[in-house]
């Protein structure tokens, strides 16, 4: 098998069989063989009825099916465990991403070696001056403070070697950040731009609180940083109060008039006390994250596999 297409899943039922027919109709010329592997995240429509329809062609297929939401991160873990192809490429079933790049990428990797994976980003994105403003504020960020380099508007939408994958799969922490991995693990990567489509049907997943907390994911899996900002900030009030002790001290004894200094004392309690208390809370989530990674629980837990491959259909509980 040369290719696997991983398509996470999750309430995409209107969307199913029309990534199914599209990956058949871009792919009914490419000269090697290929596999889909869908990977249902607890979705609470009907994905999974419509995703086990498609077990009825003959198109290799497998169905990784969720026993909850556990998440795109992990959808898509399970679906490079599940693979079995030379490449692998990660799709969006919403049809933003058309499944002919995928194509293109095989070609690059084919005819220049030296690149392990090709990536897709986005060089104009449709979305809000905001939102897109943070986004550069996060990317100016993490590359500051991470020793991994991220590449910005890099998407998960990209074609790797089965040893790139590999490599990602023995990474397996808990809290994931695949954009992050995907640079961490080292191997030789080509960029190249497209252009996102309109999705097909349904509305998006990711609100703004989503994209936040995905973005400090990122930042807590690839960067200590936040832990040092308190000590900066701390250090910092710590040179501004003497400054305005000195002050005070300075303009009474010069001036007749006296510096009441009950509103500056509690404005500086209230201040240093919420700072004491960020930082706390940034510590905190280090430390929650490294009390569940000790837990070792499963990244994901699969209800069954299914697949319509000649061997017979497999079901694993």
């Amino acid at each position: 098998m040369k290719l696997s297409v991983v398509v996470p899943c999750y309430n995409e039922e209107e969307n199913i069989h029309l990534i199914y027919e599209t990956i058949l109709h871009d792919f009914s010329h490419c000269d090697f063989d290929y596999e889909i592997v869908f990977v249902n995240d607890g979705s609470k429509d009907n994905t999974y009825t419509e995703l086990k329809k498609l077990l009825a062609f003959e198109q290799p297929i497998k169905i990784v099916n969720f026993s909850r939401n556990f998440g795109k991160e992990s959808a898509m873990y399970a679906g490079l465990k599940e693979s079995s192809g030379d490449y692998v490429a990660i799709i969006d079933a919403d049809l933003q991403q058309r499944p002919a790049l995928v194509l293109d990428m095989v070609r690059m990797l084919d005819d220049e070696p030296e690149y392990d994976c090709v990536a897709a980003y986005q060089e104009n994105r449709s979305e809000g001056k905001f939102i897109s403003f943070c986004k550069d504020i996060f990317y100016k960020f993490i590359n500051r403070f991470s020793d991994t380099e991220f590449v910005k508007g890099a998407s998960d939408f990209r074609v790797f070697s089965r040893k790139m994958a590999q490599s990602v799969i023995d990474a397996d922490e808990y809290f994931r950040f695949s954009k992050g991995l995907f640079s961490w693990v080292g191997y030789n990567t080509k960029f190249i731009p497209y252009i996102a489509d309109e999705r097909a049907n349904g509305t998006s997943k990711w609100s703004f609180p989503k994209l936040v907390a995905y973005a400090l994911d990122g930042i807590f899996a690839f960067t200590t940083a936040p832990l040092k900002i308190p000590t900066f900030i701390g250090l910092l009030s710590v040179l501004v109060s003497v400054i305005y002790l000195i002050a005070v001290i300075i303009h009474n004894s010069v001036s007749s008039f006296y510096v009441v200094t009950y509103q500056p004392v509690l404005f500086a309690v209230l201040f240093i006390g919420g700072l004491q208390l960020t930082a706390m809370g940034i510590a905190g989530e280090y430390l929650a994250r490294t009390y569940i990674q000790t837990k070792n629980r499963p990244i994901y837990i699969a209800k069954e596999v299914v697949t319509n491959k000649k061997e017979g259909n497999n079901i694993n509980g």
